[in-house]
């Protein structure tokens, strides 16, 4: 195990309120944090920043009004900055932590927008407004920007709420009702300040992140997006993909944008049209339907799952039982299956295979889903093996590659960690597994989306944060992960690896 790097000691957190009514509305109710009325505009937030500055480094939380530049942002809402930009030359100033942030205050009922916010010496309004909101800016102030400087390389976050917008500018007798509206959601939002504060790393150490390797895109779901991505270049937009080409929602999204076209059903496809059939791997009778449609079909079912497909072909074609191991509701297991209905039995856990029968116990076989849990399926297979001496086993583990290396990545930091971060989403097997496994290890373990996901309050007191990624997550959400945890104080990131992995599958005829 690494020593932690010494690092400075964090200063006490501070909250920067420009006016006074601001400050009053967030007094006695962030904590331990002094709320300082740092003055309105960019010379007195300079000066400001400067004296706090002078501490050393502390978290710092700019909050007070601001104006809208985006139509849909409303009066009284909240708008966390993931970037501050200048009106000048100045580069943008990060917020990694604000997605996590943002969170917390949803989850407080409040209706909260993520993205740039403005910073400008002088207010802005008619047609300089509206410049400023094409451009994707959210919200416009005229001093966080300036007070980045006060946090002196430690912690740094910005709320503001909304008191104007471009229908409802700040000279109209309205305004009275809008700033009080807007300073009674920042009062409202002070629970989740008060998180953003406690996840701050304030140790004489820095935190350590632990990331597991391997972990992210295996080779089976960088041949299925690729598959999509060059069908797209070959055929232009839209390519339809039956279901999702794997369980990830930002892999879709990117490829929606790029104008994939996913439907559930082949039936759902416009005759003649190239259809992607996914990842998990489909029926013979979803490939009937496709032929039925004149469907351009290229298949992007992970070489693995093809083999357990292959495997139960072998069994039921000799007239064997399968047992599948394996989730009843999984596309993987629901393709599977259809290859033989009749013949085989799906087996979810182990009760269930001390209780399944087969017509003849002398002639049966089974086969495991490729994204379970090792540990589990190894202990429903011992149940099976016991009941049925005669069953025929696979040939070589049906649990993939990926998933076995991935959870022996996790089952080691986790067992040097306080905290388990596994990025993916709730629908991919793998990425749920690998939460499961790190929990049974005795780490409190969590999975998240993306760094959206993340609940401030389990980084209380966590100096050690292992972070993996499911084999569909992106290797981009858990660098955003990093990223949010050092926008959190000081870290040292190191990895722990189990294994290197090697593997790339051919592509299909039609893309290649």
């Amino acid at each position: 195990m690494s020593t932690p790097r010494a690092v400075p000691a964090l200063g006490p957190p501070v909250v920067c309120a420009p006016l006074g009514v601001e400050r009053a509305a967030l007094r006695g109710v962030v904590g331990d944090a002094t709320v300082v009325r740092t003055g309105m505009g960019p010379a007195r937030a300079q000066a400001s920043a400067a004296w706090i500055a002078s501490g050393g480094p502390r978290p710092v939380l700019v909050t007070g009004v601001a104006g809208a530049l985006d139509a849909a942002v409303r009066a009284g809402d909240l708008v966390v900055a993931d970037e501050i930009r200048f009106t000048d030359f100045r580069a943008p100033v990060p917020v990694p932590t604000a997605p996590a942030l943002a969170a917390a205050l949803r989850r407080l009922g409040l209706r909260v927008h993520l993205g740039p916010i403005v910073s400008s010496p002088t207010v802005v309004e008619g047609a300089r407004r509206a410049g400023l909101g094409r451009e994707g800016a959210l919200a416009v102030d005229m001093e966080s920007g300036w007070l980045a400087e006060a946090s002196a390389g430690g912690p740094f976050a910005v709320v503001r709420a909304i008191v104007d917008t471009p229908v409802a500018p700040l000279v109209r007798p309205g305004t009275p009702v809008r700033g009080f509206t807007a300073l009674r959601a920042l009062r409202h939002g002070a629970p989740a300040l008060r998180e953003w504060f406690a996840a701050t790393w304030t140790g004489p150490a820095a935190r350590e992140v632990v990331l597991a390797e391997p972990r992210s895109f295996c080779a089976g779901v960088e041949r299925a997006i690729d598959i999509v991505d060059r069908a797209l270049d070959r055929y232009g937009a839209p390519v339809y993909v039956r279901r999702q080409i794997v369980h990830n929602a930002h892999v879709v999204r990117r490829l929606t944008e790029r104008g994939a076209v996913f439907v559930q059903e082949v039936e759902e496809v416009p005759r003649g049209a190239t259809c992607v059939l996914a990842a998990h791997g489909v029926s013979p009778a979803v490939r009937a339907q496709a032929e039925a449609r004149d469907l351009a079909v290229i298949d992007a079912t992970c070489p693995l799952v093809g083999k357990v497909h292959a495997e139960v072909k072998r069994h039921t074609g000799r007239g064997e039982t399968v047992f599948l191991i394996g989730h009843a509701d999984h596309e993987e297991v629901e393709g599977t299956v259809g290859e033989a209905p009749a013949d085989i039995v799906v087996v979810e856990d182990e009760a269930m295979a001390h209780t399944v029968t087969a017509p003849d116990p002398g002639r049966v076989a089974y086969a495991m889903q490729t994204t379970l849990a090792v540990d589990e399926a190894e202990r429903i297979a011992a149940v099976l093996r016991g009941r049925f001496p005669a069953i025929s086993t696979p040939r070589r583990d049906d649990i993939c590659y990926a998933t076995t290396n991935r959870q022996r990545a996790i089952r080691a930091v986790a067992a040097e960690t306080d905290l388990v971060l596994v990025v993916g989403s709730e629908n991919s097997s793998n990425s749920r597994r690998l939460a499961e496994v790190a929990a049974r290890a005795g780490t409190p373990a969590h999975l998240v989306d993306d760094v959206g996901g993340i609940d401030l309050t389990w980084l209380h007191g966590a100096r050690r944060v292992g972070v993996s990624a499911g084999a569909s997550a992106p290797p981009e959400l858990v660098d955003e992960v990093v990223s949010c945890l050092s926008g959190l104080g000081p870290v040292a990131v190191t990895t722990t690896t189990t294994g290197t992995e090697d593997v790339v599958f051919t592509l299909p005829k039609e893309v290649s």
